[in-house]
């Protein structure tokens, strides 16, 4: 690959600064006509002599002049210079005229169709696939917009200033970059309600939809009435423009975008229906409608500067959005999924060829860095910053940022300046999490003697691309001490540990206390400590933390797994036992009891395998955890049928957290007694389902034992015109699927007549479910990597960015045995080796191929 990459230190201010936009859109399917008129400023903070710099990709250009004198100079491939000797010395209009085709713009980047209706893509540079513009962050402006169509809703960014027949008019007073533009236009009925904010102005609030699909936005506008209260209440923001729209599109490569008063949303995240949407869907639906509404201001009124500063926006977003679901389900639960998440997409990326820091040193292609460490760890990296600094601390360090940044581009060393000049901390060590990429491990050993307990720590960051060696970083330690009563002795402490060795002392202790370390997993470490499993059952019967209390059940199972892989082992019963007690707990929150009775995954055990310095075989590992769901499922048959019963819900369907965590419950006894029955009450529960959580969770069940093709058939005709519930269909079958037989499965419904290619919803749940099934996916055939090869290169000219995503797939190839290794550098070969490979495509390829 060619491309130059970019890099951090290379970073200079524009040459210019734009004071307004008007822009003018003539919608046609093939012949878009797009009128620009730019107010361009000689940008003060760069003084000398500078050509403009304008950024075009895929534009036929018609006319172009500044000050009404047309311009001579000609584009290339990737935009325009207009040359510092035509350029006036003080501010100036630039003029353009262009042509694209939003028809035939599969990438769904820029402006294109999904199904009859215009919509737009600009983060991260696909305003300049629309027209010439300085297409960076750090240029920001107002824009007016006025969209000519004979479609019946046409919308912009901001507050619709003047509407007629066949045209409307927007405008948006605050100043953006050009990636926060949007345009929609179509078909659409408006599922509407209102807000008024904390100082009593009304907000109208609209939630666009194709006809037919106005039913299903209630709970989707019921998540956003309650983020706006929320970030109110909580960080004091309101919003601040008239309407807020969010509209709903098939196609699109994201999960939603949260332009300027105009968030465009994956359709699958807004539409709901109990008897179409699981509660995954319903919790995702709420996470991610206060996600892209909370960067109103932590994206949008506060952008970042460059795209190196992208964690800003989205680690502090991430981590607002996080609190939110908290607030409204449960934070002990929350936290516990959102660390599943993070050690199976962030420290996978942490470990492997793809790894980078939190705000990356060079990129080429800055689609490639929308990942898990910039999102997930990102967010991990804000936590920790506020327990260091507390919760008053954190509240007088976000209102200063607000106050101080508002309407600027700004960058990682403004966000901690803000915090030291808040807290008086110095948070120059601190910055580590930022530009050291890996995971750190975490090392505990402990002595006691004469009532005097000592934690001694170490820690250790491996190695990593382009970084072989590592710092120490500031890592918050919660720490509790119980005794052997189960009682705290000392309540959950925070210690930092700032030194690459590190001892902490605790005196006046009666008895040797047992350790609760890394509570709320205060840290984005591994922790490693040798303890034994009576240690973990004590910690999963007494330990109030509760995201250690799982996580000593979590590493109860681990443990035992690990040995029945390599040394098959069976499951005892300490670790049995312990489980049943949780599992028949009813004290505990049922969607907690849910989660300690899922088995650790069979990618998670590959990672911890290899980590142990195993080599990890998929095939003996999906065995093994076969043979621990079994043993399970006879060790809690005298109580799966009570438990489930009682579970049941006496009313109809609510997605509150409470019902929701119910079912969770519900449906994994119903999983452990399909490993007994022979699917007999699953087949039951899918026929007498009236949720499509408990059709879902009851088809799965019969899937995982082979079972379930009459199922499928109902399933298929019941909601076969539904495409959003196709797609569970879709995935299920594959996810589920026995390892020899998953890249036979996949093939087979490729073929499928509702197997849209193109779409990515779709392709993501046939192409991305392969590599979800772990041991169908490293079958010792290879098949499955040829298979998701093909598909890459297929996709890769259409849709470069969904390519390279599904791509990371291989990611984990140094895990394996040497055949398997070589079956997949020799794919990673023949992707490299497609002519008119993409840029994004050939970059991740590149990097995991090293």
């Amino acid at each position: 690959m060619t491309d130059t990459a970019i890099r951090l230190a290379d970073y200079l201010a524009p040459s210019h600064l734009i004071e307004s936009v008007a822009l003018t859109f003539r919608l046609a399917p093939e012949a878009t006509r797009v009128l620009s008129t730019i107010r361009f400023t000689p940008n003060k903070a760069r003084p000398g002599s500078h050509d403009l710099r304008l950024d075009g990709e895929n534009l036929t250009l018609i006319a172009a002049a500044i000050d009404a004198v047309p311009v001579t100079a000609e584009p290339d491939a990737t935009g325009l210079t207009l040359p510092w000797a035509d350029l006036p010395e003080g501010p100036f209009t630039f003029t353009a005229e262009v042509e694209i085709s939003p028809a035939t713009n599969t990438a769904l980047e820029g402006l294109y169709m999904s199904n009859g209706m215009y919509c737009t893509q600009c983060e991260a540079e696909g305003f300049r696939k629309i027209t010439f513009y300085p297409d960076r962050p750090d240029v920001m402006a107002p824009f007016r917009v006025r969209i000519e169509s004979d479609m019946p809703v046409l919308l912009s960014n901001g507050n619709e200033t003047a509407t007629g027949p066949g045209w409307a008019e927007w405008t948006d007073p605050w100043p953006k970059p050009a990636y926060l533009f949007a345009l929609v236009a179509g078909d659409l009925i408006a599922h509407s309600a209102s807000f008024t904010t904390m100082s009593g102005r009304p907000v109208a609030l609209n939630i666009w939809v194709r006809p037919g699909d106005e039913g299903r936005c209630a709970y989707a506008m019921d998540s956003l009435i309650r983020s706006m209260r929320w970030d109110e209440q909580t960080y004091g923001r309101e919003y601040d423009l008239d309407v807020f729209n969010i509209v709903a599109v098939d196609d699109f490569n994201m999960g939603a975008m949260e332009n300027k008063g105009l968030n465009i949303f994956n359709s699958k995240y807004v539409l709901a229906l109990p008897e179409t949407a699981t509660d995954d869907d319903f919790a995702r639906i709420e996470a991610i409608i206060a996600h892209e509404y909370f960067h109103n201001w932590t994206g949008n009124r506060i952008t970042c500067r460059d795209w190196f500063q992208l964690c800003l926006k989205e680690g502090l977003t991430v981590f607002r959005d996080q609190q939110f679901s908290g607030d409204m389900r449960s934070h002990a639960v929350k936290r516990i999924e959102d660390v599943l998440t993070l050690r199976a997409r962030q420290f996978r990326e942490d470990g492997g060829p793809l790894a980078h820091p939190v705000r990356p040193e060079e990129y080429v292609e800055i689609n490639n860095f929308y990942t898990a460490t910039v999102y997930e760890k990102g967010a991990e990296v804000i936590g920790m910053l506020k327990r260091l600094v507390g919760d008053d601390g954190y509240a007088r360090a976000l209102d200063l940022y607000f106050q101080r940044h508002d309407g600027e581009a700004a960058t990682i060393e403004d966000w901690l300046k803000v915090f030291e000049d808040a807290t008086g901390r110095d948070l120059a060590q601190f910055k580590r999490w930022y530009s050291e990429a890996g995971t750190p491990r975490l090392k505990a050993t402990e002595d006691w003697a004469d009532g005097v307990w000592t934690l001694h720590l170490e820690q250790v960051t491996p190695p990593t691309p382009g970084q072989p060696l590592k710092h120490p970083k500031v890592i918050p330690v919660a720490l509790g001490l119980l005794n052997g009563n189960g009682d705290e002795v000392l309540p959950t402490t925070v210690l930092e540990m700032t030194e690459a060795k590190q001892s902490f002392r605790f005196d006046k202790l009666a008895t040797r206390p047992i350790p609760s370390i890394l509570r709320g997993f205060s840290a984005p470490v591994i922790l490693e400590r040798a303890t034994s499993p009576e240690e973990r059952a004590f910690l999963l019967a007494h330990d109030t933390d509760p995201f250690n209390k799982w996580e000593a059940g979590r590493a109860l199972a681990k443990d035992l797994l690990a040995r029945m892989v390599t040394d098959n082992a069976s499951p005892g019963p300490d670790w049995l036992d312990a489980l049943a007690r949780v599992a028949t707990d009813d004290s505990l929150d049922p969607a907690f009891r849910a989660l300690a009775l899922r088995l650790p995954g069979e990618d998670d055990m590959a990672q911890t395998l290899h980590a142990s310095g195993i080599t990890p075989d998929p095939a003996r590992i999906h065995a093994a955890r076969r043979q621990m769901a079994d043993a399970l499922a006879r060790r809690l048959q005298p109580e799966l049928a009570g438990l489930i019963d009682s579970l049941a819900e006496p009313g109809p369907f609510t997605p509150e957290a409470r019902a929701a965590g119910r079912r969770a419950l519900r449906l994994a006894a119903l999983a452990l007694v399909t490993r007994t029955d022979g699917g007999l009450r699953a087949a039951e529960a899918f026929r007498s389902a009236n949720n499509m959580t408990e059709e879902v969770g009851a088809l799965a069940c019969l899937l995982d034992i082979g079972r379930g093709q009459s199922e499928l058939d109902t399933f298929e005709s019941r909601w076969g015109k539904d495409r959003l519930v196709m797609d569970k269909w879709f995935s299920l079958q594959i996810l589920y699927a026995a390892p020899e037989a998953t890249a036979e499965t996949t093939r087979r419904l490729t073929d499928h007549p509702a197997f849209d290619w193109k779409n990515p919803n779709r392709f993501r749940s046939v192409i991305g479910a392969l590599s979800g099934n772990h041991a169908g996916f490293h079958h010792a055939s290879g098949d499955s990597y040829r298979l998701l090869a093909d598909w890459l290169i297929r996709l890769d000219p259409l849709n470069p960015q969904t390519a390279a995503r599904m791509s990371t797939a291989f990611e984990t190839w140094a895990r394996y045995d040497a055949d398997r290794q070589a079956l997949i550098q020799a794919e990673l070969d023949r992707v490299l080796a497609a002519p008119g490979l993409s840029r994004d495509l050939a970059e991740m390829a590149e990097r995991m191929r090293r």
